[in-house]
């Protein structure tokens, strides 16, 4: 199958990016001779530079917008303030997970939409058929971004950085919070967050822009980084990825997510897949996302979990050696009861059970700019 390209195809190439296929797209995995762990460990100490050109971005506007994505999703959307970000997430009719999604609140009618890449196929076709449904009481519109850039600027030195190329103050700019700002004569849409625990900043560019922002942004003592060391950052951060840690057979609540279901939202459960999640809500969910620190060896995606005595418990969705915590580190779902911070619990790795602890996520202590 033919793979997609971003905007920063070339640039990547030009500077030494090592591609690799990941959810239709080719993608940098890292960049010249700089390892993954150099690489995840200048993010954390200084600042790196990441495409994720390849999230679809999408606008909907319309008088009933706010409903519209109140029904598709079980977020708060009246309550958010202008150019406010949450994260949510898409659920089909039985409550499980069809995407994790960023949605920014521009005004009560225009909301900014950012979802998975490997979902692409899955979400646009569902926007789509739930828009005819939505139209034929309400008028929303959706706008696909088209090949338009996103770049993440992640990491302590992110601020001090993007600083020297604006006027706009960014302490003004709090975590989970987005502006239009001016930087060196582009206007764009930053909003400030990201997928790594650090503070930094996910900027969205027209696509004639794309590479002269990246150009920009990639100066000293920023690093272009790439998936490698994205995937050990997220790890540490608790950050589910979906089809690994999240997928249609999950409910939010399962997932750990029920925080982005609003208040009034699980009182009033007008929104797809609300009686599944309801359920999980009263009678407890049958298993539960878990952080794990594993002894010897780091356990991949697909290791079993036991408990002491040998009975099976669940499995692991995603695992690394932590180049932060100098451990191995994993999440993954247990049933329930065998979620609680402590439990002892024993992992197959290469046909050999691992002493591992539960242990709560994120991994490290985020250090997001709140103000």
């Amino acid at each position: 199958e033919q793979l997609r390209k971003t905007g920063l195809y070339d640039f990547h190439i030009e500077n030494g990016a090592k591609m690799v296929p990941f959810a239709g797209y080719s993608m940098p995995l890292a960049y010249g001779n700089v390892g993954q762990v150099a690489s995840h460990n200048h993010v954390r100490s200084s600042a790196g530079l990441f495409d994720v050109g390849h999230m679809v971005q999408s606008n909907f506007r319309g008088q009933t917008a706010t409903e519209f994505l109140e029904w598709l999703t079980p977020s708060s959307l009246t309550a958010l303030s202008p150019y406010t970000s949450t994260l949510s997430v898409l659920l089909n009719e039985n409550g499980g997970i069809i995407d994790d999604t960023i949605i920014t609140k521009h005004a009560p009618d225009a909301f900014y939409v950012v979802t998975n890449a490997g979902r692409r196929d899955v979400d646009l076709p569902w926007f789509t058929k739930k828009l005819e449904e939505w139209n034929a009481k309400g008028k929303v519109e959706m706008e696909v971004l088209e090949d338009w850039g996103l770049l993440a600027l992640q990491g302590p030195a992110a601020a001090t950085y993007l600083q020297a190329l604006t006027s706009f103050d960014l302490r003004l700019l709090t975590f989970g919070k987005s502006a239009f700002v001016p930087i060196e004569g582009f206007n764009l849409h930053v909003a400030r967050g990201g997928y790594t625990g650090e503070d930094g900043f996910e900027i969205s560019i027209p696509p004639s822009q794309t590479v002269e922002v990246a150009k920009l942004l990639s100066k000293t003592p920023v690093q272009l980084t790439g998936l490698g060391a994205r995937d050990s950052l997220r790890l540490e951060a608790g950050m589910c990825l979906y089809g690994h840690d999240l997928d249609e057979t999950t409910s939010p609540i399962e997932a750990g997510l029920s925080w982005v279901i609003g208040k009034d939202r699980k009182e009033a459960g007008d929104f797809i897949g609300a009686e599944g999640v309801r359920q999980h809500l009263k009678d407890g969910p049958p298993r539960r996302r878990v952080g794990l620190v594993v002894e010897g060896a780091p356990a991949r995606e697909g290791a079993k979990i036991f408990t002491p005595s040998g009975e099976e418990l669940g499995i692991v969705t995603s695992g690394i050696p932590s180049p932060s915590l100098q451990k191995n580190i994993a999440m993954g779902y247990v049933k329930s009861g065998s979620h609680k911070k402590g439990t002892e619990v024993e992992v197959e790795v290469r046909n050999k059970r691992r002493k591992a602890v539960v242990t709560p996520m994120p991994f490290i202590k985020p250090n997001y700019w709140r103000g």
